[in-house]
């Protein structure tokens, strides 16, 4: 468990004070990265840590859960899968475990978020248009993240710089500000047009405490922005990412060849996750009426998991994908989750301190 108390915020907002956390960042729930290891880094280090489930059994996101209770005792949040048919075992095991967050990357149910809600869980959906947090707000979110264009994986085309704006002015609930955030002066910034926070995913990523070999940190740190790409090669949506030989090979190779490496994948995927095809095709039947996909696009969505996986978890970069933001191409360190929300706290409060008046 954390010794100690820990220090009081410098900013207090309705973030932290909704969360319980001791500074308005999130740390984002990526798929394979988003572990128990990361997230109590982050959770410590006084940001709100999200554990990602979508990749995770049932079984190993209890344990998941159970293992960052006993490396912390600081608030931290689940994000799951609103359009999965197990979404409701899942929502039960974090209330029965105290999880004190849910996040969602798709709107989840009006019913979802009274159940959530009734248990005493707050509810924070992740939205990338103004509508979209409005219809969140209007069934009873606690909160919302929005992610303009600039953030990694699945992405829209409005940068967050209009997007942000736009839908601090249409909800009435705490809007958290996602993409293109790495440092203080982004904290500043957000919190001057109206955000209560910053969620960052790529940033955390690049830590020293993110599970992430070291071979794929390194591609990471040696991109530049022109080397985040938006793609739909590999699961038929808009998708931020770096560049590399698989992506531009994918891009080459056409429809046909991408399909039948999805039903490949959609094998492979099946064995990690101990889905039976009939839950697997039930989950694509929830996707493409919640995003209104081609049955196409649902195959390709296979895709995204295992070539994830293996540069996230197995260390291929050749071999994998690598969700990016475009701030990857302006971060060259590995700070500890500790010293980098503490510097951007810093940077922050400097920041703003020095836009005062003399």
């Amino acid at each position: 468990m954390t010794a100690g108390a820990p220090p009081g915020p410098v900013f207090r907002t309705a973030l932290t004070e909704l969360t319980g956390v001791r500074h308005p960042i999130v740390q984002t729930g990526m798929g394979w990265v988003a572990g128990p290891r990361l997230v109590s880094a982050s959770a410590a280090a006084g940001a709100l840590g999200v554990l990602a489930s979508a990749t995770m059994t049932t079984d190993r996101l209890r344990s998941a859960i159970r293992e960052v209770k006993s490396r912390t005792d600081r608030p931290f949040g689940v994000n799951l899968r609103a359009d999965a048919e197990d979404a409701g075992e899942r929502v039960r095991i974090i209330v029965e475990e105290g999880v004190q967050v849910a996040s969602f990357a798709l709107a989840p149910s009006r019913e979802l978020i009274a159940e959530l809600k009734d248990a005493g869980v707050v509810v924070i959906p992740s939205v990338g248009a103004r509508r979209h947090a409005e219809k969140v707000a209007a069934w009873g979110a606690d909160a919302v993240v929005v992610q303009g264009g600039e953030g990694g994986g699945h992405t829209g085309a409005v940068a967050t710089t209009v997007l942000l704006p736009q839908v601090v002015d249409a909800v009435g609930i705490p809007v958290i500000a996602a993409g293109g955030f790495h440092d203080g002066r982004g904290l500043a910034a957000a919190l001057a047009y109206g955000a209560a926070g910053i969620a960052m995913g790529t940033r955390f990523l690049l830590t020293s405490d993110s599970t992430v070999p070291a071979a794929v940190k390194a591609r990471y740190l040696a991109a530049g922005v022109g080397d985040v790409t938006v793609t739909t090669a590999v699961d038929g949506l808009p998708h931020r990412m770096l560049r590399s030989e698989l992506v531009a090979g994918l891009e080459a190779a056409g429809r046909p060849a991408a399909l039948l490496r999805a039903v490949r994948h959609a094998a492979a995927f099946r064995k990690v996750s101990g889905l039976g095809w009939s839950r697997m095709v039930r989950d694509g039947l929830a996707m493409k009426h919640g995003r209104d996909l081609s049955w196409s696009q649902v195959l390709l969505a296979a895709n995204t998991p295992m070539m994830l996986k293996s540069a996230m978890v197995d260390g291929d970069p050749r071999g994998g994908v690598m969700a990016a933001g475009q701030v990857a191409g302006v971060i060259d360190d590995l700070p500890s989750c500790a010293e980098l929300v503490d510097r951007i706290v810093t940077d922050a409060r400097r920041t703003l301190d020095g836009l005062r008046p003399a």
